[in-house]
């Protein structure tokens, strides 16, 4: 069961940007929760040449079935022309967890009528 679950990462160059990347995953239900990281010192390279900046780092808790729509989310939202998308396998996890997170990104149940 543990295979039906990944962790996406994401850059940005503001904790600004991260928040409302995470913020807009979790509420459209594409991740159960959102993390996140830094400022991490990054160096790439970038058209040609070796870059370093300041970055923040998204870890969003997700299904396998989520990943495409919270790739494209990442992608429309996101202000780099080629922004990080990376999803890792979780091999193992709690159950209890795992159940919770896809709990969280399912189909969203109708509000219960009021009697």
């Amino acid at each position: 069961m543990a295979d039906a679950y990944v962790q996406v990462t994401t850059t940005t160059d503001s904790r600004a940007e991260a928040a409302e990347l995470a913020r807009s995953a979790v509420a459209e239900r594409l991740a159960a929760c959102a993390q996140l990281i830094g400022p991490i010192a990054s160096t790439y390279w970038w058209e040609g040449e070796i870059e370093s900046a300041e970055e923040w780092m998204v870890v969003f808790k997700t299904t396998v079935d989520r990943f495409d729509e919270l790739a494209s989310l990442i992608t429309d939202e996101h202000s780099y022309d080629t922004p990080e998308i990376v999803a890792t396998p979780v091999v193992a996890g709690s159950m209890d967890y795992l159940a919770w997170v896809a709990e969280q990104t399912g189909p969203n149940e109708p509000e219960p009528e009021e009697a």
